[in-house]
């Protein structure tokens, strides 16, 4: 079988395309490279999908109507797209909304007139927990309200899932939302929390908190979301699926797990909570569990342990990586 994988340089994208990838099936990765964060980091995981003799990447902007477009001419016979190109961050939307508006929504309709000019029939869509905003009822079932986003990234993704309930409306794509809740896990991206603390921790440099720590999250380790994401490109009509790791801890029980797996204290400095960041997070993940018969295998210090394996076998590496917020 033949899949787009957009975001293949990115985290997520390329666990999945390198999980597609071993299973015996073709991946054509698009991804402009381009530079939100830390460049090195993107280019070691086009290095890594190189070595697999069906992976072709295509660096390509999705923004560009015309470029996105003319891909009908030299496809072959696609299955699926996996949409995972996008920008991420809550914080960095407030200050630069425009970007998340052409590289969340424009390029999604993009790649949706792309099936439909194309004959795609599955698209899967990268959303997140963040369209629920800061939502009080735990855990987070689909069908909760995303009419109260808090920062432009959650709104983007949002208009994006939008976008594609219509062109599965009117031109019978079959589309698949998954709202990510706290992806982890080795290669991941250096402004995610999970990479921060360890690096931070490893360097004997402090870890900012913001608040108090006792906000919850539901991490979710990044193989298990790729495997969500290609049992999605099954499915019929439109289906939107909370992708997460099952429980919830506190940020400071967090920095507690790390401290043990690394046996290294933090240094900490707590400032304020940004109004835009959700207090508690925790998915209802029962439907995708009945319908796709899928079910998280990694719980938080099995995918420490992972995530930490690579820190250290990697340090080198890890080093010369920028953090960033």
């Amino acid at each position: 079988m033949n899949f787009i994988v957009t975001g293949a340089a990115g985290f997520i994208g390329y666990h999945t395309a390198k999980k597609i990838l071993e299973s015996g099936n073709n991946v054509i990765g698009i991804d402009n490279i381009n530079d939100f964060y830390d460049i090195k980091l993107k280019n070691e995981r086009i290095k890594s999908l190189e070595q697999f003799d069906k992976f072709e990447i295509k660096k390509i902007d999705l923004t560009n109507k015309k470029d996105v477009l003319d891909l009908q001419n030299s496809l072959p016979n696609i299955s699926s797209i996996i949409h995972l190109a996008a920008f991420a961050g809550v914080r960095t939307s407030i200050t630069d909304p425009w970007s998340y508006q052409d590289n969340n929504v424009n390029s999604t309709l993009n790649l949706l007139e792309l099936c439909k000019i194309a004959n795609i029939k599955n698209f899967s869509l990268a959303s997140t927990s963040s369209v629920y905003g800061d939502n009080k009822s735990i855990p987070t079932k689909e069908s909760d309200t995303t009419s109260f986003p808090l920062s432009p990234y959650a709104a983007s993704k949002i208009s994006a899932e939008l976008l594609a309930f219509t062109y599965n409306y009117h031109f019978d794509i079959n589309v698949a939302i998954l709202r990510f809740f706290t992806v982890y896990g080795p290669l991941g991206r250096p402004d995610m929390v999970i990479f921060k603390f360890l690096k931070s921790i490893i360097n004997d440099t402090p870890i900012t908190i913001f608040g108090d720590g006792n906000q919850t999250r539901d991490f979710t380790y990044v193989a298990d979301v790729a495997e969500a994401l290609i049992k999605s490109t099954k499915i019929l009509g439109y289906e939107i699926y909370n992708v997460g790791g099952g429980s919830a801890i506190t940020v400071n029980k967090l920095v507690q797990t790390l401290e043990k797996y690394l046996n290294k204290k933090a240094k900490i400095q707590n400032i304020a909570r940004d109004p835009s960041d959700i207090e508690h997070s925790l998915a209802d993940i029962s439907k995708i569990q009945t319908q796709l018969n899928w079910h998280p295998e990694y719980n938080i210090e099995m995918g420490i342990n992972e995530t930490g394996k690579w820190f250290l076998d990697n340090l080198e590496f890890i080093s010369s990586i920028k953090l960033q917020d």
